[in-house]
């Protein structure tokens, strides 16, 4: 069975261990993985899919959730300390696709981190490449025009959630990308129309195809955070988005 490579250097007993308090789950698309406010005791790892976290708004009549962030195939979703046995989630975990998610007891991974010193460096890395990822969307929604913002979000769909080369999956909606890119539904409606009408974007069976160069930013090129993503093929892993935790699951239900 193949395991992460975070505990590549675990040894066997404990690796058995890590199995046997796991558990793998499947989610629908939509489906709430984690609801905030909720208190859990578990690290998230997406074997397969795509979960997004969403902020809810406060304060106004009709406040507005924002997805803030996505988490990947072989990513996890981390709560704001390993200090503890359980954590109170601030923000909602939802399956933006059919997903499988591994289940991990944080006690388990705070083990594992006080034991082998890696394991820490691992996770910290991802979490310090999830802050930078997260600075660089807040820096395009304070900076860019409506059409450059969803050009950069389609884009960097195609390594989220890719249905094919240069395509994502169709099943994100507008409503995900709008929640994501900070503007309305009827702007990014608007803009992914124009795009189609000057044969910018396509859809097909197979997803929604975008031109690479959609990459290119008001920055002079790209953006340094994403040079390694625009080079990376679809399914190729990230030294900081490793491989699953368990043995790849069979496809969660639609």
């Amino acid at each position: 069975m193949y395991l992460h490579p975070l505990i590549a250097n675990v040894s066997k007993a404990e690796r058995s261990a890590l199995v046997q308090c796991s558990e793998l789950r499947s989610y629908r698309r939509n489906e709430t993985v984690l609801a905030a406010d909720d208190w859990t005791d578990r690290v998230y790892c997406v074997a397969s899919g795509l979960l997004r976290v969403v902020a809810h708004g406060k304060g106004s009549p009709q406040p507005s959730d924002v997805t803030t962030d996505f988490i990947r195939q072989d990513d996890f979703f981390l709560g704001p300390s390993l200090s503890e046995d359980n954590y109170q989630a601030t923000q909602t975990l939802v399956a933006a696709l059919p997903s499988a998610v591994y289940l991990v007891p944080v006690a388990e991974i705070r083990r594992l981190c006080a034991s082998y010193p890696e394991v820490a460096i691992g996770l910290l890395g991802l979490a310090m490449k999830r802050m930078s990822v997260m600075r660089g969307q807040l820096r395009r929604i304070s900076a860019l025009s409506a059409e450059d913002l969803v050009s950069r979000v389609l884009h960097q769909l195609t390594l989220l959630a890719p249905a094919s080369t240069g395509a994502y999956d169709k099943r994100i909606t507008q409503s995900v990308i709008a929640s994501y890119s900070g503007l309305s539904r009827e702007v990014v409606n608007k803009t992914m129309r124009d795009m189609e009408h000057r044969g910018l974007v396509r859809r097909d069976d197979t997803g929604v195809h975008v031109p690479a160069d959609f990459a290119v930013s008001d920055f002079g090129g790209l953006l340094p955070m994403d040079q390694g993503l625009a080079q990376a093929e679809p399914q190729q892993h990230d030294p900081l988005y490793p491989a699953n935790l368990l043995e790849p699951p069979l496809r969660p239900r639609a």
